[in-house]
């Protein structure tokens, strides 16, 4: 008697999906399989913006650039100027008082410039700071409307008011409009040096009697 030994096949054992089949073999035609190498897989992956989409980016933003810019830089406001004016007071008045000398300041009201002089003796002289010798401009938008140096109240020309080594200041008032004809009025104590801002129209100085003890006291030096 013959026996015969039956091996089991080890695909049987196997899971199904392990199985090599005639049908796995060989990929379908309707089903492709391209094994791509790795640097160009990864090449399609990363690309970037071509060079067109980058200038038609770079396009649209320069064209918002135009027309942002120039709102950005022309934000200096009434308040802002108002501010800039007020540290060019206190500038002033504490050039008087470290050189011992009165300075003036003129303003010309037509041109919204102004500009400062020292006074030695009878002359005047350009400020020994570089930052004061050539005359400086209000923004566009912003004008002189008025201003009063004690009683005289000018709406165009020139005027003048001095600063003394004694840390006084003429009485001014000087009134800054806008556009929009906003306004803005600075008012400065000539006796205290205080200096206070209003958005509505302030009534002009009127004259008040200064005992004589005190006007001795208020009487510029060096002059």
């Amino acid at each position: 008697m013959v026996m015969r030994h039956w091996s089991i096949d080890s695909d049987v054992s196997r899971p199904l999906s392990t199985r090599h089949s005639p049908l796995t073999t060989c990929p379908s035609p309707l089903t492709p399989h391209v094994h791509l190498p790795f640097a160009t897989r990864h090449l399609l992956s990363s690309r970037g913006f071509t060079l067109i989409e980058m200038l038609i980016v770079l396009f649209l933003l320069a064209g918002i650039l135009v027309i942002v810019l120039p709102r950005v830089i022309i934000g200096e406001d009434l308040s802002s100027t108002g501010r800039k004016f007020i540290g060019t007071l206190r500038t002033l008045q504490g050039l008087a008082a470290t050189s011992q000398k009165p300075v003036k300041l003129y303003l010309d009201l037509d041109q919204g410039t102004y500009w400062v002089k020292v006074m030695d003796g009878m002359e005047e002289k350009l400020p020994l700071d570089a930052a004061w010798t050539t005359p400086r401009s209000l923004p566009e938008a912003i004008r002189f409307s008025e201003v009063s140096v004690g009683q005289d109240k000018r709406t165009y020309g020139r005027t003048d008011l001095s600063f003394y080594p004694n840390g006084r200041i003429d009485p001014v008032m000087v009134f800054l409009t806008d556009r929009n004809n906003n306004l803005l009025v600075l008012t400065v104590d000539s006796f205290t040096g205080a200096i206070r801002t209003s958005e509505e129209r302030i009534d002009p100085f009127r004259n008040k009697p200064i005992p004589d003890r005190v006007r001795t006291l208020l009487r510029p030096t060096g002059t």
